[in-house]
Order: C-alpha cells, then sequence, then structure tokens
C-alpha cells in the first residue's frame, strides 16, 4: 500500500534537490511493505538521527523484525532528514513520510523513537513536528498516533518529558508489542461510529483517560503528564504524582530468556554506505563487571546470554539473506561471553571458506588478551579497538574497571606479532579525583604501546588515544558528582597533547562543547525541555554532526530558559538530595548506588595522596 502520489511528487520536486537521496526514497533489500488495509496496527519506528546512523543500529532492525513478524502489524522507519530535506519537504508541504510506503507520520498509529543521545533531541521535534503531529503531547487528541520513546536517554525522561505520551525503560522486546496492542484497543473504544475522534478538549481529555490505562496496565511505561515535578533553591525537589491512580515510581521492562527472543535474520541492506556496513548478532545482554561511571552496566542487569548453536545459526542465516562480507558480534563485554573461545572458533569455522570477516568489538583488557589477537587473527583488519578507561592501576580500581596495565601491554605486544599494526585506546577525562599523573599515564601509556610495536616490527606502531570529556551520567554511583569545568577540559587536553614525544601516536580528544551540552541534557529537569524547544526554534538540527553543531545557539536557548548550568552540571548533589530521575527504577536500585559511591569517597580521599 505505497502512497504513490506522494512518491511521484517526491521523485519530481524534492529529491533531485538533495543530497544522496538514496536515504529517503526506501525499496531497500529486505524491507517488509504490507497492505495497511489487511492490519490490525500500524508502527512507524524512527531513530531521530541521520539514515546512515539509524541505519547502522541493530536495536531498530532487532525490533522492526519483531514486529514484522506478526500478520495484525505492519513496522516502517523514519529518520531525520537532512537540513536541505527538511527545507524541500517544507516548501512543498509535504509531511515527513516512512520509507515503506511513503506514509506521513500522522497517519501511523503508533510512532516510536529511540532516545540514543541527548544532543539529538532537536531532531526529535523536527520528526514529530515535520510528521504533522502535535508537538506536545498535551496538545494531541485519540486521532494522533501515541508517540513512544525508547532508549538510554529514558533512564532520565524529564527533559524529553513535554514531548511523549510514554517513555520506556529497560528492554524494548517485551513491552512494545504489549503497548501497540493496548493502544489499538483504546483507539477503538474511543472511535466514534463513523470512525472519526473527538476534537478539541473532549478529544484531549479522552487522550489522557486511555494514557492513564496505559500507565496502569504496564509498569514499565512512564507517562509524563501524570508527573509534576516540584522545585526549591534552583533543584528539584519532589515529583508529584497528579491522580493516585499511577504508579509512584516507574520499574524497567525485563527480557528474561534472550536466548528465546529471535535474532533478525533478513535485515535490511541500505543502498548506501553507513556507519556500519555489516551483520550485527547480539550474543548478550548487560556486563558482568559493576564499573562506577557506565550507565549501561547498571541498566542492562541482569546479564543474559544467547546460545553459541542460537548465534552461528542466525549470523549465517543473516549472511545468505544480505550477502555481507563482515559479521560483528555484539555486547558491551564481548569477551567475556562465557562461551566466547568455541563461538569465535565455530564463528571463523563455518565464515573463513565464505570469506567473511568476523569482528569482535568490546574486547575487554584481561589475561585473555594475552591470546586474544592469535584466537582473532586478522585477516583483513590490522587494528584492535581496547578501552582502559584510564591509564593508572590505582585509578581503575576507584572507578572498578578491574584491568591491569601488563595485561594490556602483553595482549597488544601479541596483536602485533599476529599481524596487528595499531592500535586505538579509548580513555576518559574529567573522572572523579582525576590528577595529573592519570593524565600523564594516558600519554605514557599509548607511547608504550607503541614502543612495543617497534620492539615486535622494527618500527613505532600507530597508537591513537580517543579521550571523552566524562559525564556523571544517571543511575550510576557517580550520578552524584558534578561535572568538570570548561576550563579543566581544555587544560587537559593542550596538557595530553602537550606531552606526546612519539610521532606515531596522536591524542584525540572530544569537543568540549558536546560534552558540557550533553551534561546539561542528561542532568536536568523538566525544565531543560524549555530550552531544547528555544535551541530547535532557533535552527538547531543534526549537532551530533560537529559541522551543524552552533554551542552559542545552544547556551543562549539554555540562559533564556532560566537555566543554572552550575547548579545543573558542575555541582555535586549531596547523597540525600532529590535527582530529577528517582521516579525511574534499575535493578539494585538507590540503596546500592549509594553504597557504591560511599566506597569512592573513601578511595578517592586514599589517591589524592598519591603523587
Amino acid at each position: 500500500m505505497i502512497d504513490l502520489q506522494r512518491r511521484q511528487l517526491l521523485e519530481s520536486r524534492v529529491w533531485p534537490h538533495v543530497q544522496t537521496p538514496a536515504q529517503y526514497v526506501g525499496g531497500e533489500r529486505n524491507i517488509v511493505v504490507k497492505d495497511h488495509s489487511k492490519v490490525r496496527g500500524k508502527l512507524c519506528l524512527g531513530f531521530p538521527d541521520a539514515y546512515t546512523i539509524g541505519m547502522s543500529h541493530h536495536g531498530l532492525q532487532v525490533l522492526y523484525s519483531l514486529m514484522n513478524r506478526r500478520e495484525d502489524w505492519c513496522a516502517e522507519r523514519v529518520f531525520t532528514p537532512w537540513p536541505d530535506m527538511e527545507a524541500q519537504l517544507r516548501k512543498h508541504e509535504i509531511p515527513l513520510y516512512s520509507l515503506e510506503t511513503f506514509t506521513a507520520l500522522s497517519d501511523f498509529d503508533v510512532l516510536g523513537l529511540s532516545l540514543q543521545y541527548e544532543i539529538s533531541s532537536p531532531n526529535v521535534l523536527t520528526m514529530i513536528d515535520l510528521g504533522g503531529i502535535p508537538l506536545e503531547a498535551e496538545s494531541r487528541t485519540m486521532k494522533d498516533p501515541l508517540v513512544l520513546a525508547g532508549g538510554p536517554c529514558c533512564q532520565n525522561p524529564e527533559p524529553m518529558a513535554d514531548y511523549f505520551d510514554v517513555m520506556i525503560t529497560g528492554d524494548g522486546e517485551p513491552v512494545l508489542p504489549v503497548v501497540c496492542d493496548l493502544w489499538m484497543e483504546l483507539k477503538q473504544e474511543y472511535r466514534r461510529g463513523d470512525g472519526s475522534y473527538a476534537e478539541g478538549d473532549e478529544g484531549r481529555k479522552q487522550r489522557a483517560d486511555a494514557l492513564v490505562r496505559v500507565a496502569q496496565a504496564i509498569e514499565s511505561a512512564y507517562v509524563p503528564r501524570f508527573y509534576r515535578p516540584e522545585y526549591a533553591d534552583g533543584r528539584i525537589a519532589a515529583i508529584n504524582r497528579t491522580r493516585t491512580d499511577v504508579p509512584e515510581t516507574i520499574a524497567p521492562s525485563v527480557i528474561s530468556d534472550l536466548d528465546g527472543i529471535p535474532l533478525p535474520t533478513k535485515p535490511i541492506v541500505p543502498y548506501i554506505e553507513c556507519v556500519h556496513d555489516r551483520i550485527a548478532v547480539e550474543i548478550m545482554r548487560g556486563c558482568p563487571h559493576l564499573c562506577r561511571f557506565c550507565q549501561s552496566t547498571v541498566i542492562k542487569r541482569p546479564l543474559r546470554i544467547r546460545e553459541v548453536d542460537t548465534i552461528v545459526d542466525a549470523a549465517l542465516e543473516s549472511y545468505k539473506n544480505t550477502g555481507y562480507n563482515e559479521i560483528s558480534i555484539l555486547s558491551l563485554s564481548s569477551s567475556d561471553y562465557p562461551h566466547f573461545e568455541p563461538l569465535v572458533l565455530r564463528l571463523h569455522e563455518v565464515f573463513k571458506p565464505l570469506n567473511v570477516n568476523i569482528s569482535v568489538p568490546s574486547l575487554r583488557v584481561n589475561e585473555q588478551l594475552r591470546t586474544l589477537p592469535i584466537l582473532l587473527g586478522s585477516d583483513r583488519r590490522r587494528s584492535m579497538t581496547l578501552a582502559p578507561e584510564v591509564a593508572r592501576d590505582d585509578m581503575r580500581e576507584q572507578i572498578r574497571k578491574k584491568i591491569k596495565n601488563s595485561d594490556l601491554i602483553e595482549g597488544t605486544r601479541v596483536a602485533f606479532q599476529n599481524g596487528f599494526d595499531s592500535i586505538k585506546l579509548y580513555f576518559m577525562c574529567g573522572l572523579p579525583g582525576e590528577r595529573p599523573i592519570d593524565l600523564d599515564g594516558i600519554v605514557d601509556l599509548a607511547e608504550t604501546i607503541a614502543t612495543v610495536g617497534k620492539e615486535v616490527n622494527g618500527r613505532y606502531a600507530r597508537v591513537t588515544a580517543s579521550v571523552s570529556n566524562f559525564v556523571p551520567k544517571s543511575h550510576t554511583p557517580y550520578q552524584w558528582n558534578g561535572m568538570q569545568r570548561r576550563e579543566y577540559f581544555q587544560w587537559a587536553h593542550k596538557y595530553m597533547r602537550s606531552r606526546c614525544r612519539i610521532r606515531s601516536v596522536s591524542v584525540k580528544c572530544h569537543n568540549i562543547e558536546t560534552s558540557l551540552l550533553e551534561g546539561v541534557l542528561s542532568r536536568g529537569d523538566r525544565r531543560t525541555g524549555k530550552a531544547i524547544r528555544l535551541a530547535w526554534e532557533r535552527g538547531a538540527r543534526m549537532d551530533g554532526w560537529t559541522e551543524y553543531l552552533d554551542p552559542e545557539r545552544w547556551w543562549t536557548a539554555i540562559q533564556d530558559a532560566g537555566i543554572d548550568v552550575d547548579r545543573q552540571v558542575h555541582e555535586k548533589y549531596e547523597m540525600m538530595d532529590k535527582l530529577p530521575w528517582d521516579h525511574v527504577n534499575v535493578k539494585f536500585g538507590r540503596a546500592y548506588l549509594e553504597k557504591e559511591q560511599g566506597r569512592a569517597a573513601v578511595q578517592l580521599a586514599e589517591l589524592a595522596n598519591v603523587t
């Protein structure tokens, strides 16, 4: 059921005037196109970033496959258009549409958006507005789609709360079908005899009544309109329910049997090159480690695995359906998968004869790293990526990333002996208790590894130290800490670069303004939504891309929204303070986080005496 009239209009008036039109035309291999008149409900899955990013996101393929396996639902896709495409759509009064059938977003029953990066918040507003849906949730009636959010940014739902009907925390697979089915039941109840819905105040009240039932029925569904923040001294003081028949706190959705959730084996193959042009297979969800800085390890608990046969069979079926020549096994820490060696050996056994490469990102630095390069080989990839996070063993004890430099160095030696010639290392700058010797250590460790490469191959290895600026995230033991200020990051970046002595070693630091804005957006309360809207109204688009980011536009919007950045981002919280995200629960809960933060404070006091 393709809207041929809209497609012809796009083909004649719009696509010839935009860059890379192939990202807007649909028709890719393995897409699913269904007749809307023969399904119960219509879902559009959106990713608020460019097509090349969204099509590389494994979660989108998982949910697309999950919902399209059902005969009574269709799932289609939409991504944020680039500014040139947005301008053309507005000029010709064409709504943002799905790639499968060119259906306007406003004509779907459910619009589900995955919130992965805070800096992409204005893209959400672009998609909702351009799709013909009222921007604010409380302005919608039952004729409008249910606007649903999921993803890691929902761990602090408040900054985007005004724009979503429902925000889901935890795993999406169990809850998405339940929400969709319930919404269709509610729509049927409020549909008039002629198929229309009430408008105005009556329509908005009906939608509120329907959303109450969603909040009551699904414990992982946060319906922001029924919660009102209370402020004191510039910060959140309480989140008060506006009605007592909705839950006081929100519990995460959790898959108990990951192996029982089918993997997508017919992933969509884009026409254009994307960030990740390969088959992705999730082997494990969760992480066995409890790093204090890491939000993912907290929100993805408990640890769940897939069996080796499940993984290999899905990878082989995906290869047959796509023809990709690379398979990437995914998890937060792939080498911690309990059957890692048998899995990699099986994958090589099956795919080496087919000339398909096996990629293993997210390698953990431990004793196993000393043998991993032999196991992995370097058929095509000659670079290895590792995440030591910090460079000194004592600071790793503080962040609870229990790895050792000796394992890292010897692991890279084995890598160089087995054909790898470059190493990329991920570090963080600005952690609680960070000392100058920790910054020294980043450069020293990178240069030590480069020197190991020379010992093995006669020339210094290429080593890149990629340094991100630490943002204390919600639901981590560090959530009470403040973020370092701009001046500190400027000094630290300059200091590390000045210490490099080997030409093959480079220190690449993340953009400071982007990191500071991430701090504002990830640690904000509901008032932050006003700043997001102001920035969007003033032209904020695709700000995850450096060439589009205008920091001054953001800082002006934040100031005009009345946000005290020092209070929100840089000043610490006391342990008993109310946090903007306290009404969202995680496994183990706040008591565990408090205990870990207390332990961290003791260790930091000891570290401060080390020079």
